[in-house]
């Protein structure tokens, strides 16, 4: 399981070039972070490998890109006007707001040093008569009742909390469009990907060659207003999603569903290697499903304060296309082909946070080991041991002396030929074993280096990243090792 300090990532990540606060120049803004040159590669690799998964491989997958302000009508027809909220309370001493569920989660993360869950669902029912440890299915009453008596005072001041009642708080961000602001002109950011897929559902009809079952693919950017953020780059307010809406005949549903579980759970495992164990499946309570949805199932990864969601994986029945339709005006029935039958598909939504994603490889990766360096002496290098599909940089180039032209030319050369099919790094400057050691940090596979001996035989030496053993080719065959 993992067990890694979540301060330890952050320091790591900064140091690194992976990771920065945002507008860290004017003090930062809270939970805002900036994707530094390797997690910029990064990124675009789990793009990549995702992209080629799901729509490359795939003749039932098309690709769309949506603009982020959509006509607000659309937010009123889909329910988030009315239903995307989150609990929240305040204390009236200071009149700081805070997410009521990830509260009481923090709460039952501490009892857990204690209790079993079993336990403490015990004490809890008998006190409250919650039947689960899902505190965001439990009624607003229950939760009140448990913040009184297990957080009396405010997290941030420790000092007695005066709590409000817990209310509703509405993510979706609002900005106005025009030069006049008032009710009108509101617009909000869009807080999902989903709604201008279902809103242009029936375009895609009209003019691509698709049928059922098919599925209308986008990454990009949503915002959600959230009341706590937090946990590095887990919970922010501003993040990327890929996701899909499938839709397949009403009947099929259950099958799908199921097939979407498993290229899920494949894609995380086989294609950008996250560690099983530290994955699990979690099906949603009946009184945690979203308005949408028939029923859902999380991915959830083992983060070092405890399981949380890293992809859903939603069956969202008819709900969106039949509310389009009532709002619009607009027919968004599919008509089979064969037999001319008209109905509404169903929809299966795997969705990927691939904020979270960038977050758990980095998460996933990171090592720390003891080792023994040329003079016998015991060591301790941080490594992040990822698989190279996802790894930013393939191969660092080094030369052995920064000195010597010859070297530096040579790696020059050599840095010409393989950036032409992977990213690559040139570096010069400084002591070898220390320019390994950095390499080892930010993910590298493999080193090249270039020393005496390649300028006689047009040799270099190879050194992997896991094992730091190194061996010696020829030139002409680095791609092949590859």
């Amino acid at each position: 399981m993992n067990n890694k300090d979540l301060q330890t990532i952050v320091a790591w990540a900064k140091r690194r070039g992976f990771v920065y606060p945002g507008s860290s120049i004017y003090g930062g803004l809270a939970n805002a972070w900036d994707l530094w040159p390797y997690g910029t590669i990064l990124r675009k690799n789990i793009i990549d490998l995702w992209w080629k998964e799901f729509i490359q491989k795939r003749p039932d997958i098309i690709p769309l890109d949506a603009a982020i302000l959509m006509n607000p009508k659309v937010w009123e027809a889909s329910g988030h006007v009315e239903n995307f909220n989150d609990p929240m309370i305040d204390d009236k001493n200071t009149w700081e707001r805070f997410r009521v569920d990830k509260l009481i989660e923090a709460k039952i993360e501490e009892l857990r040093q204690q209790l079993t869950d079993e336990q403490i669902l015990e004490k809890i029912n008998k006190e409250f008569w919650v039947t689960n440890l899902i505190p965001e299915s439990w009624s607003f009453d229950q939760m009140k009742a448990f913040i009184e008596k297990y957080i009396p005072n405010n997290p941030n001041t420790w000092k007695p909390a005066n709590w409000t009642d817990v209310r509703k708080f509405n993510l979706m961000f609002k900005t106005h469009q025009g030069v006049i602001e008032d009710e009108s002109t509101v617009v909000y950011l869009r807080p999902e990907t989903a709604q201008w897929i279902f809103v242009n559902f029936k375009n895609i009809l009209d003019t691509m060659r698709v049928k059922l079952p098919f599925g209308i693919a986008q990454i990009w950017k949503a915002f959600r207003n959230e009341i706590t953020p937090g946990n590095f780059l887990y919970r922010v307010r501003e993040f990327e999603q890929m996701e899909i809406e499938y839709f397949v005949e009403p009947e099929k549903d259950e099958e799908y569903f199921e097939k979407w579980k498993k290229w899920s759970w494949d894609w995380w495992t086989k294609t950008i290697w996250i560690k099983e164990e530290n994955l699990r499946f979690r099906d949603h309570e009946p009184d945690e499903l979203s308005h949408y949805s028939k029923w859902t199932t999380d991915i959830e990864y083992y983060f070092p304060w405890w399981w949380w969601e890293l992809q859903g994986i939603a069956r969202r029945t008819d709900y969106d296309l039949r509310q389009h339709m009532k709002h619009s005006g607009q027919d968004l029935q599919y008509s089979d082909p064969k037999t001319w039958k008209r109905f509404i598909p169903w929809v299966i939504e795997p969705s990927w946070g691939l904020t979270r994603a960038i977050f758990t490889t980095m998460l996933d990766a990171y090592d720390e080991e003891q080792y023994t360096d040329p003079k016998w002496r015991t060591q301790t290098r941080v490594v992040a041991r990822f698989h190279k599909n996802v790894a930013p940089i393939k191969f660092a180039i080094l030369p052995l002396l920064e000195k010597n032209e010859n070297m530096v030319n040579l790696a020059q050369n050599i840095f010409k030929e393989l950036s032409q099919d992977y990213m690559v790094e040139l570096d010069i400057k400084g002591n070898i074993w220390k320019r390994y050691r950095r390499q080892d940090e930010i993910w590298t596979p493999y080193c090249i280096t270039i020393d005496y001996q390649t300028l006689e035989d047009w040799t270099v030496t190879i050194r992997d990243r896991d094992t730091m053993q190194q061996q010696r080719i020829k030139i002409e065959e680095i791609k092949k090792f590859m």
